[in-house]
């Protein structure tokens, strides 16, 4: 019996449009994944959703079919004839070499490789040197249109296209015009401290504890926590060594001394080699876990939300700030390379919200203070 996750594509009229949901139990890396092909959430149908088309179906199956058993029953009709096989293009090795030369991460480059192969293959007749700044723009076009992709993931696209053209070609930026997408502005999702509170009081696996204590008390991402190792952790200064984290820049970060006391216990219970969380025959955590650990935490404690790993890090930010913790020390903590990125959580903070007084409320006062003197 499959040990993968099932996942049902059915036929459905989304807003007017054909699309195809994605049914699936909850996870994250399936969810990952959906978002990777240009799925959006769809509250209606509870559940992922994309534009019905071949291409969109051959980029499901290429997703998802080493972490789950794809029942495409429903859709067999729409599915193209076994005969039209697709053009074979491959990613020029200067392009992969770069890649790894300049030490992008697995990710990236997996997302590059992934997006610009696709590219290739959309302008499979024309040699790719010979792609016109027109083209790019109808590609893009057909990206948006047709396949109804994220903004997150035509960034992505318009970031792996522009990689080739000047890094591997030499072109100056201002050779190709390529229009950014506007990003959506949305503010981060926190939780309260009782709410916290909370989510540590139902969990009683030691392990998952530490490791929510750590995500919050700390602001690391999800990532840099399964990095840590057992030598990253400075007891005795307070400190938390996170290495190589996002921009590849190693930074530190505080130890909150109830986390400390908490995984004091974890380590003298659980005993880790070498990273800090380790699964399965003492290899790294796997993030995936993570994810998954918290969300169940956050239903046990009957919370009217679905808590995720970077919440906790949102949390973290902005409850620092309502204790009045200058935004610069806020900054350094979280690894930002601009202050800008931080005055976000200015924008999702009560603490100056609720000294600001409403001109109804006002109006109020002064008529009451008018009925005082009289």
């Amino acid at each position: 019996m499959s040990d993968k996750f099932i996942l049902k594509v059915i036929p459905i009229s989304h807003r007017n449009n054909n699309s195809l949901l994605l049914k699936f139990k909850y996870n994250d890396e399936l969810i990952t994944l959906s978002k990777s092909i240009g799925c959006k959430w769809s509250s209606t149908n509870k559940g992922w959703y994309v534009y019905h088309s071949n291409e969109n179906i051959r980029l499901i199956n290429n997703a998802f079919k080493d972490k789950a058993d794809i029942d495409l029953s429903d859709v067999k009709p729409f599915l193209p004839k076994k005969s039209k096989k697709p053009v074979s293009v491959k990613i020029p090795e200067e392009y992969l070499d770069l890649l790894i030369r300049r030490r992008y991460s697995e990710n990236t480059i997996r997302v590059y490789s992934s997006l610009f192969k696709e590219f290739i293959q959309y302008y499979s007749n024309i040699k790719l040197d010979d792609i016109t700044e027109n083209d790019i723009r109808k590609y893009q076009d057909y990206l948006v249109k047709k396949r109804k992709i994220s903004i997150s993931t035509q960034n992505q696209a318009i970031n792996a296209i522009k990689f080739y053209y000047e890094k591997i070609l030499g072109h100056d930026k201002g050779d190709f015009h390529i229009e950014r997408p506007i990003r959506e502005k949305k503010l981060p999702e926190v939780i309260s401290e009782n709410e916290l509170l909370r989510i540590l009081k139902a969990t009683d696996n030691l392990k998952h504890k530490s490791i929510i204590a750590m995500l919050y008390s700390s602001g690391i991402r999800r990532g840099e926590l399964i990095n840590l190792r057992i030598k990253d952790i400075g007891f005795d200064k307070k400190i938390i060594f996170v290495r190589l984290a996002k921009g590849k820049k190693d930074r530190t970060t505080i130890l909150a001394d109830n986390t400390a006391l908490v995984l004091r216990k974890y380590l003298k219970l659980y005993k880790p080699n070498y990273w800090l969380f380790e699964g399965m025959n003492r290899k790294q955590y796997s993030a995936t876990s993570v994810g998954s650990l918290v969300k169940k935490a956050s239903i046990k404690a009957g919370l009217n939300k679905i808590v995720r790993p970077h919440m906790l890090r949102h949390s973290f930010a902005t409850h620092m700030l309502e204790q009045g913790v200058d935004l610069r020390y806020i900054q350094t903590l979280l690894g930002h390379g601009s202050p800008k990125t931080t005055q976000i959580y200015t924008r999702v903070t009560s603490y100056s919200l609720a000294k600001i007084k409403s001109p109804f409320d006002a109006i109020f006062d002064s008529k009451d203070s008018d009925n005082k003197g009289s």
